[in-house]
């Protein structure tokens, strides 16, 4: 599955963005999708996840009560709605495909990966 990730931008603290992930290629179906992000000097690290077909979510603890992972399947597209956005939220973040229904939160578990947006928190 391919990946193309888009949303991210510049926002001040307290603000809000909507990251999207649209999947095309053999299938979306039955795939499990991430949010990583990777921070300048940093490595990259789990933000949240969603199973098939949307279930279950899990959030890095950082985010939680900020961000929401969601998933439209008509439209094979994943998103994460971010609130109240901190400098410290400043990375690249990347979306991520499983080869499984199921979520998981570390990067070996992914196989198809996004090319990243960037997402800059101005205080």
């Amino acid at each position: 599955v391919q990946l193309q990730a888009s949303g991210g931008g510049l926002v001040q603290a307290g603000g809000s963005l909507r990251l999207s992930c649209a999947a095309s290629g053999p299938t979306f179906s039955r795939n499990a999708m991430g949010w990583f992000r990777q921070a300048p000097g940093k490595e990259r690290e789990f933000v949240a996840v969603i199973s098939w077909p949307g279930s279950r979510t899990y959030y890095e603890n950082s985010v939680k009560g900020r961000f929401t992972i969601s998933r439209d399947n008509a439209k094979n597209t994943v998103y994460l709605h971010m609130n109240n956005l901190k400098p410290e939220d400043t990375a690249v973040y990347f979306c991520a495909a499983r080869n499984s229904p199921y979520a998981a939160t570390t990067e070996p578990d992914f196989g198809s990966w996004g090319q990243g947006t960037q997402v800059t928190v101005s205080s």
